[in-house]
């Protein structure tokens, strides 16, 4: 149940079309549904604007068919991060109206109408698109709407410089990039929008499985760049979906 929801309920039984105690009955496991195993927040929506997020990687399927059931049921969103193809199935043919992304690793049942601005998802390289994706459906399932700019990095950084305008215009970007993680630093000195940095494990051995990467960003001398964990690309996603929902056009 997310905020307007909330209210509307609300305005129903202020007119009378609502009795109370069916209003009691539907507001009766706020702030969480006990599943044993779990205990699943469902006051998310109505705090922070979306739902709780489920990390299906280390979950077993019926686990996973029960905290995405109480979602459901809620007629809330549904998003199931680092998932894999053989543990979406059972999800997909029980809610047949969600959606497996597979580059992305993540299960998705739109419910409801959740909005917030223009995120733009940059990547450096054709590696890196695992983390972006990830990135990319978050961002849109939070209801921003998502530009794609990938295969930009700096080794052919006139490739970034032909869509520094698209980057420009959104409200936020997430620079995702492996190696050395110089991407985030040469993007975010061309735009003036918060520019959340993904390290990816992407490269070759000094590289460290993602550290140098990470400790470039961190020490960007850009000042508009904020860092997330290496291959974090749902917090990546999911910070600046959030940041878009009250950036200002520029």
């Amino acid at each position: 149940m997310d905020e307007r929801e909330l209210t509307r309920l609300l305005e129903r039984v202020r007119a009378g079309k609502v009795r109370v105690a069916d209003a009691v009955t539907r507001l009766k496991d706020l702030p969480f549904a006990d599943l044993g195993y779990a205990t699943v927040d469902t006051h998310r929506a109505l705090r922070a604007g979306f739902p709780e997020v489920v990390l299906g990687e280390p979950k077993t399927v019926e686990q996973l068919l029960g905290i995405v059931g109480v979602l459901a049921k809620r007629k809330q969103p549904v998003l199931v991060t680092r998932l894999s193809a053989e543990k979406a199935e059972p999800l997909l043919a029980r809610w047949p109206k969600g959606k497996y992304h597979p580059i992305a690793r993540i299960f998705e049942l739109r419910q409801g109408r959740p909005r917030a601005g223009v995120v733009a998802v940059v990547a450096a390289g054709t590696s890196d698109l695992p983390v972006a994706e990830e990135a990319a459906v978050t961002a849109e399932a939070m209801g921003a709407t998502v530009r794609r700019i990938y295969d930009v990095g700096v080794a052919g950084i006139h490739r970034l410089l032909k869509r520094r305008e698209e980057i420009q215009t959104a409200h936020a970007a997430v620079v995702v990039a492996g190696m050395e993680g110089a991407l985030a630093s040469a993007c975010a000195g061309m735009v003036g929008i918060p520019v959340v940095a993904v390290p990816t494990s992407v490269g070759y051995g000094a590289s460290f499985q993602g550290l140098a990467a990470l400790l470039a960003m961190l020490n960007s001398c850009a000042s508009n760049v904020a860092t997330m964990n290496i291959d974090n690309g749902f917090g990546g996603g999911f910070y600046a979906a959030l940041v878009s929902r009250t950036k200002g056009r520029r």
